[in-house]
């Protein structure tokens, strides 16, 4: 199937977004990429989902080397992660045949809502933590290292 030139514009626009998302916080162009395929480009979400996991490859080797050069990231740090990384793609890509495209957009959505909700409470519990450290001179503990933030 030959796509049109506007097709292949909102696959560009879909690519920068996750790319982006992936820049910013070291993850999430799924969350924009795969609703972009199946919207804009009408792709089918099983190859949605497949076309995602391609391009978020190299999307995230490029954010990686950003981060390693800019002193943002030890290898060491990511190494433990890694071989669980690769055996749960090896199972989840395995998988993903068997599993019925319903199945997979709950699923995402509901990793979404978990991420979501998780990052809320944490942030908020972090924020009230400091308030209370601050309200009753509590001194915070210090990380060993400075946020990364920082270190860009």
């Amino acid at each position: 199937m030959k796509e049109s030139r506007a097709q292949k514009i909102k696959y560009a626009a879909a690519g920068l977004l996750a790319g982006a998302a992936n820049g910013f916080f070291g993850a999430g162009g799924g969350i924009f990429i795969i609703p972009l395929y199946t919207r804009w480009a009408k792709l089918d979400e099983k190859r949605a989902y497949a076309s995602s996991v391609a391009a978020i490859l190299p999307i995230c080797a490029v954010s990686a080397a950003v981060y390693l050069l800019r002193g943002g990231v030890e290898p060491g740090e990511a190494l433990p992660y890694l071989l669980g990384g690769v055996i749960g793609g090896a199972v989840g890509g395995r998988m993903f045949k068997k599993i019925p495209p319903r199945l997979l957009r709950r699923a995402f959505a509901l990793l979404l809502i978990c991420g979501g909700v998780r990052s809320l409470i944490i942030g908020q519990l972090r924020n009230s933590l400091r308030e209370f450290q601050d309200a009753f001179g509590v001194p915070r503990a210090e990380s060993a290292k400075p946020p990364i933030e920082t270190q860009l």
